[in-house]
């Protein structure tokens, strides 16, 4: 049985706040932490450069975490590229696609930045594009997609579960449309790995981005780049650590996924995501999905019946509640709920701007969920918005 209050042990900051922004970062756990502090002081040395026993050690560990978030999202761990965030994967699969001009990409009004801005750029190289509007409840219609497509486009680029709404997309069935059409499918996963159940030869799309820092509970600065059939791309950064021969006018690749990761990469980062992916996996994600909806269907609900509160997104959101407190502003609310009853939440666009000018607002109060946060929490919250009625009266 889910204990929340035992999970809760390994998050010491969450004895001095409320923290309600698990969706733009979540906090860390100690064994995690430890695995880092442990690179550090038992073994530090550089991936893949030496064969020293220090270096030797180093690479086993990276080459481990590799293994072990590959097999949590049923992939390949030669198809599964290491990177910063999932900004630094989107942008390396829009940078290294062989793209022509006149060719097609199809995206959502729903994206984070991440996943749009990358693609409005490539209209500089001739790419065209082509944005799909959701439903006010923050749900892609797969017919809209599929009307969408032409027979030059290349890409379908979306999230499967929105950062600003919480819903979740079909990305499967959406993946199975786009391949009838020849076309490729790009998902952003950094709100549902960690979340929720990602089988990525299920799903079958052909790249899959996320973030380490969000629900696989791992450190900034670390991401992961899952890429179906390297051969198409050609990698946008080369230098130390992506070649196998170099000469005086040429050089030879190395293949998937060391050609991707050029430089000295995040050691202790990637080495604390492995041990995060197992926290993750040790408590079981089906039992973290179910965890966090209830939490956030209970806030939505409770939040609702609050006559100066509006709220966003769908019933069933994955830990995601956005909303307004009639009369105040975002960040107001944000700033009063911290100050007064330490509790954290978001507030403002989210990094999505068109999506929540879609709302016609001026930015949202975004409550987010993870494994550690409790139904107590929600009524802390709940009763502190509540209070806030004086303010609009």
């Amino acid at each position: 049985m889910y204990d929340v209050y035992a999970v809760r042990k390994d998050f010491p900051v969450l004895k001095e706040v409320v923290y309600l922004d698990s969706t733009s970062t979540t906090q860390t756990p100690i064994p995690v932490v430890e695995a880092m502090v442990d690179y550090f002081y038992r073994y530090a040395g550089n991936y893949g450069r030496g064969a020293h026993r220090l270096a030797r050690e180093t690479t086993n560990h990276y080459e481990e975490a590799r293994e072990i978030v590959a097999s949590f999202l049923n992939g390949e761990p030669l198809n599964t590229v290491f990177t910063k965030n999932t900004t630094e994967g989107i942008n390396l699969i829009a940078n290294s696609y062989p793209w022509e001009v006149g060719d097609h990409i199809v995206t959502t009004l729903l994206e984070h930045h991440s996943n749009l801005l990358p693609w409005m750029r490539l209209q500089k190289k001739g790419v065209n594009i082509t944005v799909i509007n959701p439903d006010n409840k923050g749900k892609i219609d797969s017919y809209m997609l599929e009307n969408a497509f032409t027979d030059k486009t290349k890409l379908l680029a979306i999230t499967q579960v929105s950062n600003v709404f919480g819903s979740v997309q079909d990305v499967k069935g959406m993946t199975k449309i786009a391949h009838r059409n020849s076309i490729k499918v790009l998902i952003d996963g950094a709100q549902s790995a960690g979340h929720m159940p990602v089988d990525l030869r299920d799903i079958g799309c052909d790249f899959f981005a996320t973030s380490g820092h969000k629900g696989l509970l791992g450190p900034q600065g670390t991401g992961v780049l899952y890429v179906k059939e390297p051969e198409v791309l050609e990698s946008a950064s080369v230098g130390g650590g992506t070649v196998s021969d170099v000469s005086e006018s040429a050089y030879t690749l190395e293949p998937s996924p060391a050609c991707f990761e050029a430089g000295t990469p995040n050691i202790p980062g990637v080495i604390g995501l492995g041990r995060a992916v197992e926290y993750v996996e040790k408590i079981g994600i089906s039992e973290i999905k179910k965890h966090e909806m209830n939490l956030s269907r209970e806030a939505a609900k409770k939040l609702s019946e609050l006559e100066h509160v509006e709220v966003y997104g769908p019933e069933n959101s994955l830990g995601i509640v956005p909303f307004n407190v009639r009369g105040l502003n975002a960040h107001d609310v944000a700033l009063i709920l911290d100050q007064t009853k330490q509790i954290c939440v978001r507030s403002g666009y989210h990094c999505a701007i068109p999506i929540t000018r879609f709302l016609k607002v001026d930015g949202t109060v975004r409550a987010s969920f993870a494994l550690y946060n409790t139904i107590e929490e929600v009524d802390i919250l709940v009763k502190a918005v509540s209070g806030l009625k004086v303010l609009v009266s």
